[in-house]
This record gives structure tokens, sequence and C-alpha cells, in this order.
């Protein structure tokens, strides 16, 4: 029954996580979904700002806090390791989602390409974006980054084995693809409104900060092996190498 419960939990995160990630595509693009980034709560400009800040902070301090070496350790002690991932992403999902309710529209327009091959041009860039973002998962383990392996291997009675760190496609060109993918189809959209340049905006800054402390956590636990990769592949700018032996070291990091 325990195994039963354990994997049935984990599919359901899974399940709650394909959700707020098909939402997030309609709600940054204006598609479909009921309630999106310029489609949201009608606010005053004042109001909407401090409210749209305070459900980026929410999901940014979740998405971090639950994600460090340190907060897991003692996350531990109340929550099993094998639905510990499964855990981080429903409460992910869940900020996503309160995100997606609450959001306060800011309709003044930043920008708007009106000449057509420019406007295809850019929701080419912001499918692309997130194809970049959804592939990149399955470039390292998919399942293991959402918590499935763990739970298969709970309901197996098998126990958990860390992934091998290697390289593997865009992992050869940027060391983070997912992160670069989210700030592609973030910024690219034909028509720019003070809601939508907050998000990107604010989301930008906190893909930036988060990054610094996925680095040190990568460094502490791949020590040299992390830091020959770090010295042959850049971030996020495909071509801005650093200088530093460009020798492929055998690894694949998995993303916070």
């Amino acid at each position: 029954m325990t195994r039963l419960l354990t994997i049935g939990y984990g599919a359901v995160c899974y399940v709650v996580f394909l959700a707020a990630f098909l939402y997030a595509i309609g709600f940054v693009g204006n598609l479909i979904v009921p309630r999106s980034i310029d489609n949201g709560v009608e606010a005053g400009i004042a109001e909407a700002i401090v409210v749209n800040v305070l459900l980026l902070g929410v999901f940014a301090v979740q998405h971090s806090v639950m994600a460090r070496p340190a907060f897991k350790r003692w996350w531990t002690r109340f929550v099993p390791n094998t639905i510990e991932r499964s855990t981080y992403v429903l409460l992910s999902s869940l900020a996503l989602f309160l995100l997606y309710w609450q959001w306060r529209t800011m309709p003044t327009v930043v920008w708007d390409v009106t000449w057509q091959p420019g406007r295809i041009a850019l929701w080419m860039l912001f499918g692309l974006g997130w194809a970049t973002v959804l592939f990149g998962t399955f470039m390292i383990n998919h399942f293991d980054l959402f918590g499935l392996r763990q739970v298969y291997l709970a309901a197996r009675a098998k126990p958990y084995t860390d992934l091998e760190f290697r390289t593997t496609m865009l992992y050869r060109v940027v060391r983070h693809p997912l992160m670069l993918g989210f700030i592609i189809a973030f910024w690219a959209t034909p028509t720019m409104t003070a809601g939508h340049l907050l998000f990107a905006a604010v989301t930008t800054g906190y893909i930036l900060i988060a990054l610094q402390l996925e680095e040190c956590d990568l460094n502490t636990a791949l020590g040299d092996q992390y830091r020959q990769y770090r010295n042959r592949v850049p971030m996020l700018i495909p071509g801005l190498h650093r200088r530093g032996d460009r020798t492929a070291p055998t690894a694949t990091p998995r993303p916070a």
C-alpha cells in the first residue's frame, strides 16, 4: 500500500506540473487560457506592480530555497526521500497557479511590432524557447528531474542512485539550456506590455541570481569535474567561452 501511495503521489504531482507548464505557455503568450499575462485581474498601476512582484517573489523563494542542499537535508527529516522531489515539483506548480490566478494586468504597450515578418519571427522564437525548455529536460533525465524516477524506484523497492554527470546535446553548448529557453520565451513577443516587461525583467533577474546559487552547489558537489566543464562551456550565451581547460568532461548537471 505504501508503494502504491508513493507512486500515485508522484504521478499526481507530475500531472499538476504538466498542467502548470502548458498553462505557462498560454499565460506568457496570451494564448487560449482564460487568465494570461495581458488578461489578468484589473488593478491600478501601483497595486499591479506590488502584487505582481510579490507573486513572482513567492515562486522565486519557494523554487530556490527548497532546491538548496541544506534545506533538503532538513526537509527530508519530515518528508521521505522518495517523494521529496515530487513534493518540490508540486509546490512549485501550485506557486505558478497562484501567480496565474492573481496576476494583475498592466496593459500599457511598450513596443508593438507591426511588420508581419517580424511578428512571425518573434512567435517562432517564442516557440523555440519553450521547445528548448521541454527538450532540455530530456537531454538530462526528465523523469528524475520531476520526481517520477524516485517514486518508481521506491515502488520497485530499489534504492535511489544519483545520475551520472554527463554533457549531452545542448549541454555541450551552454551550461543551462533550460534557463536560456525560458529567457527567450519570456522576451520573444511582438507586443510587449508593461506587465509582460515586468514579468520578463523580474524572471530574468531571478534566473541570473538562481544560477549563481546553483553553480555554487554544483561546484561543491562535483568539484574539479564541474569546474572544468564550467571553464569549457558558457553559462547562457553560446560561443562566449571562458579561459580554461576545454577538454570535455563526462558530465550532466540537474537543474534545480
